[in-house]
């Protein structure tokens, strides 16, 4: 293996971006500001998408997919959306290129071909999908209309990191729409439980479930409700947001339904989405100084198997690992046996540690003449030498070990990093010499909001929904406080 990672101790920064580059996740691209996502990176990718799809599924949502431009009347229909969004849109002016007659071999694009009207490149599709639901819903019959996409989205950024902050990311936005705000507000609230199983279930990731400030709140919204976490270097990230867009959205495309006594009515609309980001959160919520560690049920390999061998031994070694390898892959774990003959052992352990594999073997033929395997556990770095005749159900139960163990980790550090204060003093101190998740009263105006956002570069991350209502004085300005907000510095 070529030079150590930096570690998270000397610059938290350069080990995530080094991590995410060569553990074979991503890199960055030909175009300034995007990423290309490798195949072991998509490949946790696409783990995350099916498991999400499958839950999105099973709540009854249906998958379709929309155009990547948006027509500017369209996107600037629901004014508080357009204004939100409008300093990071990418514009599509012309749609033609030509030879250009001042340098050989050169294009510049045609004058003549300028479009009509400009086109958006979606930074997100409400505007594109309300006005195709004006054509969909006509009545009560029509609704709840409960659709999701997969997709890609253009947010124009000047200052990117892989995963975390990308001019394009991937993600899925789900949009429905509804007769009755109850409706409404309840497939918002449902929509963010969706996404808290998903991360504390399959990403192993602890978060704090929660309702957004008017300055955080997503534009266009009423209600932004989200899920945020803590990473390793005691800073939050926003996971996922789940929006109750009330009529606004509705009024903005005009659309209407007949209700079952005859009346029109606007519907009620939501949006939620989940991006690449995941992916970051993944790194840096579990991983170490020696690369990834990767939950189980998110690994592209769980397993991976090292033959142990001499010169000549190798063939006749692969024909008794084997029956190990098919006996794994019978119970539906992932299975690589590394059998190159271009790398020693210890380059291969130490490549499979880098990619955060959750369990390796070693298996030579001394090992399986006396009936052991040695196994590794990726989380601890434990190693423990178990009994061949029944491997396959000790690495089954290990793998179930080693999520709800990385998972039990984020949790206690996250838990530990806690803390409520009560004075503005104390609170700096926190965010400076601890970090994490600072739980203040403050008054809950925008104004002191934006205070402590200029003085600390803290900002409120939610209003958690299973924090007690504590009446208390701002920390700010002494105001009265009806409960305390979850305030941390963040992604």
């Amino acid at each position: 293996m070529s030079k150590k990672l930096p570690t998270r101790a000397e610059d938290y920064s350069l080990w995530y971006n080094d991590l995410v580059k060569r553990a074979g996740l991503a890199e960055n691209s030909a175009v300034r500001g995007c990423m290309v996502i490798k195949p072991y990176g998509y490949a946790i990718w696409e783990k995350m998408q099916r498991q999400l799809d499958d839950m999105f599924k099973r709540t009854g949502h249906e998958n379709a997919y929309f155009p990547l431009f948006v027509p500017k009347s369209l996107f600037e229909a629901e004014e508080k959306n357009a204004e939100g969004f409008a300093k990071e849109c990418a514009v599509v002016t012309h749609y033609r290129l030509q030879t250009d007659p001042d340098r050989p071999g050169k294009l510049r694009v045609d004058p003549a071909a300028k479009l009509e009207e400009e086109l958006v490149v979606r930074p997100t599709s409400e505007a594109i999908i309300w006005s195709t639901y004006k054509n969909w819903i006509q009545s009560y019959r029509d609704l709840p209309l409960l659709i999701n996409q997969w997709a890609n989205v253009v947010r124009w950024e000047m200052r990117t990191r892989l995963f975390l902050r990308t001019a394009e990311f991937l993600w899925q936005e789900g949009h429905t729409a509804h007769a009755t705000a109850e409706e409404a507000v309840a497939e918002t609230r449902q929509m963010l439980d969706v996404y808290a199983e998903f991360a504390e279930e399959h990403m192993a990731l602890p978060v704090v479930k929660g309702v957004k400030t008017a300055n955080e709140r997503f534009a266009g919204a009423e209600d932004t409700y989200c899920i945020e976490a803590l990473m390793q270097d005691g800073k939050a990230l926003q996971a996922g947001t789940s929006h109750f867009l009330g009529q606004n959205f509705a009024k903005a495309f005009d659309v209407q339904f007949a209700t079952k006594d005859g009346a029109r009515e606007y519907v009620w609309g939501t949006s939620w989405g989940v991006s690449t980001r995941l992916m970051g959160a993944l790194v840096m919520a579990h991983s170490d100084d020696e690369g990834l560690v990767l939950p189980p049920k998110l690994a592209p390999i769980q397993v991976v198997i090292v033959p142990i061998y001499k010169t000549g031994e190798l063939d006749a070694l692969m024909e008794r690992i084997r029956p190990i390898q098919q006996g794994l892959i019978a119970r539906g774990i992932s299975v690589k046996v590394d059998a190159r003959d271009t790398e020693r052992p210890g380059f291969k352990f130490a490549e499979w540690e880098l990619k955060g594999v959750p369990v390796r073997l070693a298996v030579g033929a001394r090992d399986l003449d006396a009936g052991t395997v040695e196994v590794a556990r990726r989380d601890t770095k434990q190693k423990m030498t178990l009994p061949l005749a029944d491997i396959v159900a000790a690495v089954d139960q290990l793998l179930n070990d080693i999520q709800a163990n990385i998972y039990q980790k984020a949790r206690a550090y996250r838990d530990d990093h806690l803390t409520r204060v009560d004075s503005y003093d104390e609170f700096k101190q926190v965010l400076d010499e601890k970090g994490g998740f600072v739980l203040a009263h403050y008054d809950g105006t925008s104004e002191t909001e934006e205070r402590i956002k200029e003085e600390t570069k803290a900002t409120v991350r939610c209003l958690a929904l299973a924090e007690p209502d504590e009446d208390g004085t701002c920390m700010v300005t002494g105001a009265p406080s009806p409960r305390r907000a979850y305030f941390a510095r963040a992604y």
